[in-house]
């Protein structure tokens, strides 16, 4: 079997414009900090009126 031939890539680099390093995606803006859920914060004031209702049959 023969080895199949080299050929050399064509300079692609000088065909593509330099991006801007200024601009950002905007995919990126969506971050930041996570929060509780809807469901979690139900829960959890679900749980202190609970807590509540507890302390106030204990007196």
């Amino acid at each position: 079997m023969k080895r199949a031939k080299r050929h050399s890539a064509p300079e692609v680099h000088a065909l593509v414009k330099p991006r801007n390093p200024v601009a950002r995606s905007p995919l990126l803006a969506k971050g930041g900090a996570h929060g509780k859920s809807g469901a979690a914060l139900r829960r959890k004031a679900r749980v202190e009126l609970q807590k509540l209702r507890h302390d106030l049959d204990e007196q």
